[in-house]
């Protein structure tokens, strides 16, 4: 028997995205095909939110002889037909594995991004560049169906696998007629009309959408959304204060008075205990919620939420006077600070929590008077005086820059915190040196990798 009359599919998909739903249909549209189809799974790690790889072989029955083909368990290297990735950087981990190839391989995948662990929780920008990926893409693999099926799934309301099944059925990698396809759906028994909606969206999907992928923001664009976000975050005075802050730099250079008006609406939006209520109980987030685990109408939704508030964001919220002697007052710390080193679980969908949750949100109106406020204000302050004085653009694109360094709130904020005020010392220390720009550039990068500040002084760096 011919070797390549038989066909290996690998689907690369997340937890929670179906793929192992994939899998069934196409192992229902193969023996229903008359084809001897094996499928095996194998589980990824957490950091994926539980990536895993389903591989499929598939084998004509009117080529069986008196032998029967050994099917591999397993996706080889250079040895896979198809494969189908539920997310853009699935199909780099395919690339990376060798399983797509210029000679034999089509690759099927969605271009959009679920952000992994270690991208979230770096300092800065820790996201990977998705244009390298599709690059690869086009170079590796032997032809490409590449666009945005979270976009499909979320128009049809239908599992992002189905939308899947549509792209591969489209592609023609596969010898089976459509109607095999959607008549599996069917079998299946699962959201059947959302998904039959979901897979002919993905039957259409083309890789013309590959180059569609997010433009850079204008200044405009940045101040715009800007202040609609600190209008929200606390009032229109707090979005014009921006703009104020905003106008000295007018005669800068585009890049720097893009980055700065994106960097100072991140600092002066600092995650505060009323920021985390106001968005846990934004009127949106619970139809957001719902349509992410798919609740049924009248369905009842049970939200359970880890807080750890700490005793610093206690006193954080405090008018800034009561929060600083409380802060100093080590026989309180002492008598409540225990109470706040665990964590707690709440059920945010009770009434009693979320009546809570609103009451702290409401206290954003008095945010102006809070121990927090006043600092973060006086080091905004202080950080913008230092790019004004920074007569070298290329250096104040720096300082400016090194705000995204900060994060979140608590321990992770504080940490953030060490970082941005390593990279002003170094400013400070080296900016009359030539290759000032060159040393503290490398200083912030090193620092947003996530790598320790330097133990030596700032001028070493």
């Amino acid at each position: 028997m011919a070797e390549r009359q038989r066909i290996t599919l690998a689907v690369l998909a997340l937890g929670g995205q179906g793929g192992g739903v994939l899998s069934d249909w196409l192992i229902d549209v193969g023996e229903r095909s008359d084809w001897l189809v094996q499928a095996t799974s194998v589980q990824g790690v957490a950091q994926r939110t539980g990536a895993t790889i389903y591989y499929l072989e598939f084998f004509p029955e009117a080529a069986l002889d008196a032998r029967e083909p050994v099917l591999a368990p397993m996706p080889a290297p250079g040895d896979v037909d198809i494969v189908v990735a539920s997310e853009l950087m699935e199909a780099g981990r395919a690339l990376l594995r060798g399983l797509v190839t210029p000679e034999r391989t089509m690759l099927v995948t969605s271009t959009h991004r679920i952000y992994a662990i270690a991208e979230k929780s770096a300092p800065g920008d820790g996201t990977a560049d998705s244009s390298k990926v599709l690059d690869a893409a086009r170079r590796q693999a032997k032809a490409l169906v590449a666009f945005d099926m979270q976009a499909a799934c979320d128009s049809t309301g239908s599992a992002i696998s189905a939308v899947m099944l549509g792209a591969l059925a489209g592609s023609g990698a596969l010898p089976f007629p459509r109607a095999a396809y959607e008549d599996a759906i069917r079998r299946s028994a699962i959201a059947v009309e959302a998904n039959l909606a979901g897979f002919a969206a993905g039957f259409a999907g083309r890789d013309e959408a590959v180059p569609g992928l997010p433009t850079p923001l204008t200044l405009e664009d940045i101040v715009a959304e800007a202040e609609r976000r600190l209008g929200e975050y606390q009032d229109t005075d707090y979005a014009a204060l921006y703009r104020a802050r905003l106008a000295p730099f007018a005669h800068r250079s585009p890049e720097l008075r893009r980055e700065l008006a994106r960097t100072l609406a991140l600092a002066m939006t600092y995650e505060d205990v009323m920021r985390v209520a106001q968005l846990k109980t934004r009127r949106a987030r619970e139809g957001e919620i719902r349509a992410e685990v798919r609740a049924e109408p009248g369905q009842i939704l049970r939200v359970t939420e880890y807080m750890h508030p700490r005793w610093q964001e206690l006193c954080d919220t405090l008018p800034a006077g009561l929060g600083a002697r409380l802060e100093r007052n080590r026989f309180l710390r002492r008598l409540i600070g225990p109470l706040f080193e665990r964590g707690r679980h709440v059920r945010t969908t009770d009434i009693g929590a979320f009546a809570l949750l609103r009451l702290l949100a409401s206290w954003r109106r008095a945010r102006r008077a809070t121990l927090r406020f006043a600092r973060e204000n006086a080091r905004i302050e202080s950080w913008l005086a230092a790019i004004r004085s920074e007569p070298d653009d290329a250096l104040a694109l720096e300082l400016a820059l090194a705000q995204d360094l900060l994060k979140g709130y608590g321990d992770t904020h504080a940490r953030g915190m060490a970082k941005f005020e390593t990279v002003i010392a170094a400013h400070r220390a080296l900016r009359s040196e030539a290759s000032a720009v060159k040393k503290v550039r490398a200083l912030r990068q090193s620092l947003a990798r996530g790598e320790d500040a330097p133990a030596t002084s700032a001028a070493s760096a």
